[in-house]
């Protein structure tokens, strides 16, 4: 069928996801390929020492998205969206929206972003013997109750960015495992919220008398490929303010943005990997077995289908390496050049690699937030050299695309040297690699793994949530997620691979010593206020 004729039948598939500063909505056809898209641009608001967005900018936003995505068919079919085969809603992971009894939200969403979390991270790691991370949904919570706000005592539900969405449109208050996983520790024979867990924390705040219990307050985990409720008539009007869509349309299980990255790069079997690299970053390894022991740098989530991965997150990737690039677009229409983006970063990204593979000792954090894989809970962008360091522009800006890996670097040295975890393919994806081959030899020589990126990768985690959509109402077969994006989506293709070379993986090593070395200088940094 063409795709005007799927979607005036109504079999089309709708993904929308909630980036950091992009909402992008894809509609796919039969065969999982993008036939439309609509986007809406926003960004998190530092509001009394803590980063949100405002329920006004979450809803205009997906409005205005999905807005975008029927001007998209309109405009390249003549036609209207009125019904479709399935919807699936993803979004930033971990976080904290907690509600009151009339369905209020109690305080203003708390993101990832939120380094304010650190007692409480550091006390319920020791109480379950598991890393739980500062920007986890219960260190939030558990941070609001050390801090005794007084709206604890109203919650009555809580949940992720993607959660809450799903619930206004679906009613149903549910969240896929993969996104349930960054809320707070998952058992990996349940696929639930692990149940010592729950109760060790239900103990742990008993003395503060609280009318709700834990396992009361949290979402119910599906699966991917269960059905996780359908559209409402309130809810197809809050997505869709013309009336054109119809209600009853199935959900799968609302993500997280770490699942439907693994998702669009076929990395959810054991030995699989991704890394995304855009706004923040994060690796994502699907484990064979176990880690020995717990560690810092390494969290523990789960892939939709709630196999253990151990996740490296970084708060901050290209925020810094873009704002220099946009100094050199400033200079280049300052002398009457005109500009075009693509070509500023190709010109710049592509010189980098002609730089020395150490970046001549020059030395870059990208720090706009707080790090707390280095242990730092604020940041403040550096560049760091001395008189002798070799001070090029190639190298310049390879220290600049170097540093939007480093910290992944070091998380996952723990994961491959210390725990000796083994992958056969790692697929990035995300803006670091729009510009062909640059990103892939940066992050091979931090990783010392080839790296694969696809051309669907580049549709990113709309597109993977558009595909756990199709889970729930194309897998008449039965097939396990790994088998039905392996024989249906991806058909076995793998991507364009570039291995590193040994004088990129030096360099890089080399490289990260220097940044380990001048982490000092970020810490004081770091304590010099303005």
């Amino acid at each position: 069928m063409a795709p005007k004729q799927i979607i005036e039948a109504g079999k089309a598939i709708l993904g929308i996801e909630f980036g950091s500063t992009r909402i992008k909505a894809v509609l796919v056809d039969e065969s999982h390929n993008p036939i439309a898209q609509g986007s809406h641009e926003w960004e998190n608001q530092f509001e009394n020492g803590l980063w949100t967005y405002s329920l006004d900018a979450i809803w205009t936003g997906l409005q205005s998205c999905y807005s975008s995505l029927r001007e998209d068919v309109r405009v390249h079919y003549n036609t209207d969206i009125t019904s479709l085969a399935a919807i699936g809603i993803s979004a930033m992971m971990h976080g904290y929206m907690a509600f009151n009894s009339a369905d209020q939200l109690l305080v203003p969403f708390r993101t990832w972003r939120n380094t304010n979390t650190g007692a409480a991270a550091k006390e319920l790691s020791a109480l379950f013997n598991f890393n739980m991370p500062l920007r986890w949904s219960l260190s939030h919570l558990y941070q609001c109750i050390l801090d005794d706000e007084p709206h604890v005592k109203e919650v009555v539900f809580f949940t992720t960015l993607a959660g809450y969405i799903h619930w206004k449109l679906t009613g149903r208050k549910v969240l896929g495992v993969g996104d349930a996983s960054g809320m707070m520790p998952i058992d990996a024979a349940t696929r639930d919220f692990d149940k010592a867990r729950v109760e060790a924390f239900e103990k742990l705040v008993a003395p503060k008398g609280y009318p709700w219990k834990l396992r009361d307050i949290l979402p119910k985990v599906l699966v991917a490929g269960e059905n996780a409720g359908v559209l409402t008539e309130d809810g197809a009007r809050y997505l869709d303010i013309s009336g054109h869509l119809k209600p009853g349309v199935p959900f799968c299980p609302p993500e997280g943005d770490a699942g439907t990255g693994m998702v669009a790069t076929n990395a959810v079997k054991p030995r699989t990997g991704n890394v995304s690299a855009g706004t923040s970053s994060f690796s994502m390894i699907v484990l064979e077995k176990d880690l020995r022991k717990p560690h810092e740098m390494i969290d523990i989530v789960t892939t939709p289908d709630g196999a253990p991965v151990a996740m490296v997150h970084c708060n901050n990737c290209t925020s810094d390496l873009n704002a220099w690039v946009n100094l050199f677009k400033e200079y280049q229409q300052l002398v009457g050049i005109p500009v075009d983006m693509n070509e500023v970063f190709g010109k710049l990204y592509n010189n980098a690699l002609t730089g020395d593979p150490d970046c001549g000792g020059l030395v870059a954090y990208n720090y706009f937030s707080g790090e707390p894989v280095t242990g730092l809970s604020e940041g403040r962008p550096l560049f760091v050299r001395n008189a002798l360091d070799k001070f090029s522009l190639a190298n310049f800006m390879r220290a600049h695309l170097y540093a939007s890996v480093g910290v992944l670097k070091i998380g996952n040295d723990v994961l491959f040297k210390e725990e000796n975890v083994q992958v056969d393919r790692i697929t990035g994806h995300g803006g670091l690699f729009k510009t062909p081959v640059v990103g892939q030899r940066v992050l091979a020589a931090a990783l010392g793994s080839p790296i694969s990126v696809m051309e669907t990768a580049g549709e990113g985690g709309a597109w993977g949530i558009a595909l756990l959509a199709s889970f729930v109402v194309n897998n008449a077969q039965g097939r396990s997620l790994p088998d039905f994006l392996e024989e249906v989506v991806f058909n076995g293709a793998t991507g364009e691979e570039i291995a590193p070379t040994p004088d990129d993986i030096a360099g890089f090593d080399a490289w990260i010593e220097n940044y380990k070395a001048a982490l000092p200088v970020e810490e004081a940094a770091v304590q010099f206020k303005k």
